[in-house]
C-alpha cells in the first residue's frame, strides 16, 4: 500500500505547476548553447580552482578573477535566472509536501491503532 501511495505521490507531483515549470526551464537551459558554453568553462574554471587546492597552492588572483567573471556571466543569463528561480520553487514545494508527510507520521505514530493494509 504505501508503495502504491508513493507511485502516486510520484505521480502528482510531476503533473504540478512547478514541476512543469522546472523541465520547461532546464530544456530552455540544456538548449541555449551560449549559456551551455558559459557554464563549462565555470566548471573548469572551478575545477583548476579545486585542483590548485588540494595541491596545497594558492590560485592566482587572474585566475580567481577570471572564474568570478564567468559565473557572473552565467548568472546574469535570464534563462539561467528563470531555471534558478524555478528550482526554489520547486524546492519551496517539496518542503511543504515533505512537513505534510512529516505531520502524517507523527499522527500515524501516535494512533494506537494499527493497520497491516
Amino acid at each position: 500500500m504505501i508503495d502504491d501511495k508513493a507511485q502516486e505521490l510520484g505521480r502528482l507531483l510531476g503533473q504540478s505547476d512547478e514541476y512543469r515549470v522546472l523541465l520547461r526551464a532546464t530544456d530552455r537551459m540544456k538548449e541555449d548553447l551560449e549559456l551551455q558554453k558559459q557554464l563549462a568553462e565555470v566548471e573548469q574554471l572551478a575545477q583548476q580552482l579545486e585542483r590548485a587546492a588540494q595541491a596545497g597552492q594558492e590560485p592566482g588572483k587572474e585566475q580567481i578573477e577570471q572564474y568570478d567573471r564567468a559565473l557572473q556571466t552565467v548568472q546574469a543569463n535570464p534563462v539561467y535566472q528563470q531555471v534558478v528561480a524555478a528550482q526554489a520553487n520547486f524546492e519551496k514545494f517539496m518542503a511543504k509536501v515533505n512537513g505534510r508527510i512529516y505531520d502524517g507520521l507523527k499522527k500515524g505514530a501516535a494512533s494506537p491503532i494499527i493497520t497491516l493494509s
